[in-house]
């Protein structure tokens, strides 16, 4: 499928009150998934967190494509902040990273098979460009000029991050993705 073809597509899911409902409920979930299913590995001195809100994202760009889900990523991060603010005033640098993450694993699902190889592809794109460059940058902006740091040391803490990180987050999106493109949306409402 053509990319134009795909992004008009999944726009137009946007028009369905089914898909806008599961879309809502997963933005809710990647909201409450951001907030509970986190954490830090001591082992590596606090820079390696562990986080369930990517899977959400995943998931709706396997449904609904890349708008949906691009839409999924930077709201749950707004959202988040909203509900609770830490850490200061709110930076949009990580809502880009949340919406492109969406954009990434929306081209490569949407009316494509989940299987292994794509799905290993899909995570190392979005690994490379969101969560190692971009977000060492975002950190660099945020800490390092009153840190003294320098932007390599957050793109080699970032690296490390995500090697520890990426067999539990293919394989979440591997079986969950695959579950997710079962599940069927009605195209209609019945009246």
């Amino acid at each position: 499928m053509k990319l134009s073809k795909k992004i008009i597509s999944s726009f137009l899911e946007l028009k369905n009150i089914y898909s806008l409902a599961a879309i809502a409920m997963l933005l809710a979930l990647r909201v409450v998934l951001g907030f509970f299913a986190n954490g830090t590995l001591a082992f590596f001195g606090n820079s390696v967190k562990i986080s369930g809100s990517f899977l959400p994202i995943a998931v709706t760009g396997v449904m609904f494509g890349p708008v949906p889900a691009a839409i999924v990523g930077a709201a749950g991060d707004i959202i988040s902040f909203w509900i609770n603010p830490a850490g200061g005033a709110f930076f949009p640098g990580f809502t880009i990273s949340g919406f492109l993450t969406g954009i990434i694993y929306g081209l490569f699902f949407y009316k494509n098979k989940v299987v292994v190889p794509r799905t290993i592809i899909a995570w190392t794109v979005n690994m490379i460009t969101v969560e190692t460059f971009l977000s060492a940058y975002w950190l660099y902006i945020l800490y390092g000029t009153e840190s003294g740091s320098v932007y390599s040391v957050y793109l080699v803490t970032r690296f490390i991050s995500e090697a520890v990180k990426c067999i539990p987050e293919i394989i979440l999106i591997f079986s969950v993705g695959k579950l997710a493109a079962r599940i069927k949306i009605p195209n209609k409402i019945k009246a």
